[in-house]
């Protein structure tokens, strides 16, 4: 039998509330339905959100109709249960799923179905034993339970505050007890609960559609949370995981030292300490860590200047148990709103970085030295075939000489011989001599030439040269090669020859024969021009290397100064520009670049600082 309550001064007031409510939830319904890329957090908010739906659509029809209309009444009644039954179970599996982010539905989820199905059984049921409720009413304290109720009461609250406990929980843990969107969850967990206690359990005498209108304030503050504080995107669980499985670690203080939150890796630096006590003040704790080579007075004197200049950045090496890495360590302080909360220290572990940079320079050690060798193997080449010539020829007169050194002897007892024969003969000896002079000079221009060019790739680079002095270099020490390859190196000296560049003369030499005998390699031995033009611009020297040979294709290019490619296949190693990059971006500061086109040939741009006029005046 239902107790039907007049109700009518309540009337305007419940029926606008309701209705709001109504409208509200089915917007917001509405609005997650439409989400494209949902996740499970976003479907078991629409369950919560269809089941209060029902919950609140049936109370607002018992307000229209009227009151004689008893078994209708009952029936929305029933209807009703519905989704008072099952929200407890939906707003459950909501804080379960908002701290973890993503569940498996399982046997043992599904467990948690049986006492609300059997509580729904008796709901239907209950005309027949009235173990649900033995007396139905509009007011709180009109309400006459059955005993069954009681289990489905116990369940309901424990699966409601169990829900509620995680949607707190984890929403002050990810955005702070303070944070407005923890405290828009805290104020809708906290009114629907407190009304539907006072009500449920007759403290207060009140309109059993309170609840309805308290549930609903609850979505309305969850639905700003959602809209304006992106609510449901906030994985903590997720989140905790990342933070604990990545290879940094971080502390977070208050201003007396004592530790406030930490990660995995923080934990795993102290031994794993802190599972014991996670308020340890940091100084105690970093002390009790044997091992542990941190200076505490230090770190200490690091934290306070934070505070003023809001960031401080180190690195450190630290070692304790079983552990040693490098960290680059940097301390903030957090504020909130002029209001200093706490301090973070964050260890960024660079142990990989320190040996990726160590990987590195022994990389880079062993490919500076290949390129010493294969450019002394170059060099011996070039000296072999530049010193043949001038050899050979020495060798020939002094063969001749020879020959004019037994006829001048053989001559001297021979009466036939007159003066004028000796000055002849003495005359062709000095011609041999004159000869033999020049090739004497080219020799040793070589010999200084390529003298330095041994010199390892790790020389100095405090000298400096002039552009007259690295012209002569290319000119002399490719002489050979450019004659052997049917090639003619055409130089545009378009500057002051006593323009200075810093640096090491037989590096710029070693880039620019590699430039030109890759070039001469264009032509295929075919008959060709290299180009040289050299100008000033600015403070910059500019070289200009062009060829007219079959270019470079498309796929090497790409990669060209990238990484060691060549157009020579197993002739080539693509050293010798992978290296000349490094050279002139590395040695003089300077850029190299190109230009290239398919059987049309390919220009090289080579960038270099200059000694300004007012540097060398004012040396």
């Amino acid at each position: 039998m239902i107790e039907v309550i007049p109700i009518i001064y309540h009337n305007d007031i419940l029926f606008f509330l309701l209705f709001v409510s109504v409208l509200l939830i089915a917007f917001i319904g509405i609005y997650i339905s439409r989400i494209r890329k949902k996740q499970q957090i976003h479907y078991v908010f629409l369950l919560n959100v269809a089941f209060m739906f029902i919950w609140s659509i049936c109370r607002l029809l018992q307000i229209i109709i009227p009151d004689k209309n008893e078994s209708l009444v009952i029936s929305l009644e029933h209807i009703s249960y519905i989704g008072v039954i099952f929200i407890p179970i939906s707003l459950l599996f909501t804080g379960i799923i908002y701290a973890r982010t993503k569940i498996s539905i399982s046997a043992k989820h599904l467990l948690l179905l049986i006492v609300p199905t059997i509580s729904l059984v008796m709901v239907f049921t209950n005309v027949y034993h009235n173990l649900f409720i033995i007396e139905y009413s509009y007011i709180s304290t009109g309400f006459v339970y059955g005993k069954y109720y009681i289990v489905h009461e116990i369940y309901s609250y424990a699966c409601i505050l169990i829900g509620l406990y995680y949607l707190l929980y984890f929403s002050i843990r990810n955005s702070g007890f303070f944070s407005k969107q923890s405290i828009l969850i805290f104020i809708g967990v906290l009114l629907p609960l407190v009304v539907v206690l006072l009500s449920t359990q007759g403290i207060v005498e009140m309109p059993v559609f309170l609840e309805n209108i308290s549930f609903s304030f609850a979505v309305l503050c969850f639905a700003v949370a959602i809209f304006k504080y992106k609510f449901l995107n906030v994985i903590p669980i997720a989140l905790k995981n990342v933070v604990d499985n990545i290879s940094d670690a971080f502390v977070v203080i208050d201003e007396s030292a004592n530790i406030i939150e930490y990660n995995r890796m923080f934990n795993h630096l102290c031994n794993n300490k802190l599972d014991a006590n996670r308020h340890e003040n940091l100084y105690d704790l970093a002390q009790s860590i044997d091992g542990l080579n941190i200076d505490i007075a230090e770190l200490a004197e690091v934290v306070v200047a934070s505070r003023k200049e809001k960031r401080q950045t180190f690195e450190k090496y630290i070692i304790s148990e079983g552990f040693e890495s490098f960290f680059t360590v940097e301390i903030t302080q957090i504020n909130s709103q002029d209001h200093y909360l706490g301090t973070l220290i964050l260890l960024k572990d660079i142990t990989e970085h320190k040996k990726n940079i160590e990987a590195i320079k022994e990389q880079q050690a062993i490919l500076l030295e290949q390129e010493r060798l294969a450019s002394l193997g170059q060099l011996i080449g070039g000296i072999a075939h530049n010193l043949k010539t001038p050899i050979m020829s020495i060798s020939g007169a002094i063969e001749a000489l020879k020959d004019l050194t037994y006829e001048y002897r053989d001559s001297i007892d021979d009466r036939s011989v007159t003066e004028q024969d000796h000055k002849e003969i003495a005359k062709d000896m000095l011609g041999w001599l004159e000869k033999m002079r020049p090739y004497c000079a080219y020799m040793s221009d070589v010999i200084s030439a390529v003298k330095g060019q041994a010199v390892q790739m790790s020389a100095s680079g405090t000298d400096k040269f002039t552009v007259d002095e690295v012209v002569k270099r290319v000119d002399l020490l490719l002489k050979h090669e450019l004659k052997r390859h049917h090639c003619v190196l055409k130089i545009d000296l378009c500057i002051d020859k006593s323009t200075e560049i810093k640096g090491e003369v037989n590096n710029l030499v070693q880039v620019f024969d590699n430039i030109i005998i890759n070039a001469m390699h264009s032509y295929e031995g075919k008959n060709g021009v290299i180009e040289l033009l050299i100008v000033r611009s600015g403070d910059n020297v500019e070289f200009t290397f062009k060829d007219f040979g079959k270019g470079i294709p498309k796929k090497v290019a790409d990669r060209l100064f990238k990484e060691m490619v060549t157009t020579k296949g197993k002739k080539g190693t693509g050293l010798g520009l992978y290296m000349s990059y490094a050279t002139i971006k590395g040695r003089f500061s300077g850029n190299i670049s190109f230009t290239t086109k398919e059987d049309c040939g390919t220009t090289f741009f080579i960038s270099i600082p200059c000694i300004t006029y007012s540097t060398q005046e004012a040396e």
